[in-house]
């Protein structure tokens, strides 16, 4: 077993498997207070990658709705009352932090690789059939915090106001993990991290299908097919990565379910690693920008051990404690940052989903300011800044301002039936 350190938990940790890293990394962000749940994210994977016999219960992409809903039902539910009995009172985060290599401060409870039982990679549960039979069972089902069925508001002091009743959506596919549960739990070693983008594939050659990835996957994002009898998972769209798609002309371009978000909360990349699986300082990538800079973006269940790859930025409107649970101890500050974006923040937020093309890099340039006001008693101001995004050959794929652009059709063109 290996000693690795997983800069999400602040610590070194046990995982059994050798360590290997990519030269660069798959990353995503999402923006789950910008999602509608209109699903075209999951229907554009679905009928991309999974529209065959044996595929039907497969959703490598899907969106559900917090709290209650999930695919497989309950998965997170059942893995933190696992964690939970593994090591009683000892999921629990410490303040204090160790700079950038521990920037939500230093988790000290046990991770799914270090509660994990005799013989067993992973501390894990196969789902049964039932689980996966309904993938959108909760979908705009709301809690009835404090008072059943009234809406309403609570505020302490200067933080935003959180509502009584609420739910939100969350967007999920493979995680493509630093350290994969699933890679790590394959007796027959036919997963594995691809060493140029860190994307996770399995070799459906080498597979047996013994489900021991799908026991191990904290995240439920391996999955059996019962024709084949071989598990199945999402590819992250990698010829598409790779360039290899007629419409990008050699450039890496982003995922299906990233690339037809209607909503434009997702933007993916790759962002260059390191010794050791550090990310590389790339100040103006984006995604390092928002994951390790302004540090609104943040991983999903961290606790779990295996470094996800895929981050969000925290819906404003839910309990704290709940958003802790699920995004760990930064959420706090993300919240705050998001809802009081400053100059850059705000310019690179524009970026989501202005291009099908991967950015690698993107400027500023300054403009005028056109707003300013007070939020929950502190200034804000707004520019309208341009800014512009970059591909991996350096040449320009987008430019757009924070002031999106009002058109007035003409009295000759008045809509009409």
């Amino acid at each position: 077993m290996a000693k690795v350190y997983n800069w999400h938990l602040g610590r070194s940790m046990h995982y059994p498997y050798e360590e290997k890293h990519p030269k660069s990394q798959f990353v995503a962000v999402f923006n789950i207070n910008r999602c509608i749940a209109c699903q075209t994210c999951t229907m554009a994977c679905k009928s991309t990658w999974t529209f065959s016999k044996g595929q039907e219960h497969m959703w490598w992409n899907n969106v559900e709705t917090k709290p209650y809903g999930g695919y497989p039902q309950f998965w997170d539910v059942k893995l933190l009352k696992l964690l939970r009995e593994a090591d009683p009172g000892g999921q629990t985060w410490a303040p204090h932090g160790k700079g950038a290599e521990a920037p939500y401060g230093e988790f000290e409870g046990r991770t799914i690789f270090e509660a994990a039982p005799d013989g067993e990679a992973a501390l894990g549960y196969l789902p049964e059939d039932k689980e996966w039979r309904f993938p959108n069972l909760y979908e705009d089902t709301s809690t009835r915090y404090l008072n059943p069925g009234v809406m309403g508001f609570s505020k302490e002091g200067e933080r935003l106001p959180e509502h009584k009743t609420w739910f939100f959506y969350l967007q999920r596919l493979c995680n493509h993990c630093t350290y994969p549960a699933c890679l790590a739990a394959c007796p027959r070693k036919a997963l594995y991290k691809r060493p140029e983008d860190g994307i996770v594939l399995l070799d459906q050659n080498r597979c047996r299908g013994y489900r021991k990835c799908m026991l191990a996957c904290p995240y439920k994002k391996t999955i059996h097919n019962t024709e084949t009898r071989i598990t199945e998972k999402c590819v992250a769209c990698y010829p598409r990565i790779e360039g290899r798609d007629p419409l990008s002309q050699g450039q890496p371009m982003e995922t299906r379910c990233m690339a037809v978000c209607p909503g434009q909360i997702r933007l993916q990349g790759l962002v260059k690693l390191g010794r050791g699986g550090k990310w590389a300082e790339d100040r103006y990538n984006p995604l390092y920008y928002l994951v390790r800079v302004a540090k609104v973006a943040l991983p999903l269940y961290p606790q779990f051990g295996t470094e996800p790859n895929v981050y969000y930025i925290p819906p404003r409107w839910v309990p704290r404690d709940y958003l802790r649970q699920m995004f760990g101890p930064g959420v706090d500050q993300a919240i705050e940052r998001y809802a009081h974006p400053d100059r850059e923040l705000l310019a690179v937020l524009q970026l989501f989903r202005k291009s099908q093309l991967i950015l690698f890099r993107y400027e500023i340039q300054k403009g005028p300011k056109v707003f300013e006001t007070l939020r929950n008693g502190k200034k804000f101001e707004l520019y309208d800044d341009l800014i512009i995004g970059y591909g991996k050959d350096g040449r320009e794929i987008v430019r757009t301002r924070v002031e999106e652009p009002l058109y007035m059709r003409p009295k000759e063109r008045l809509n009409s039936i």
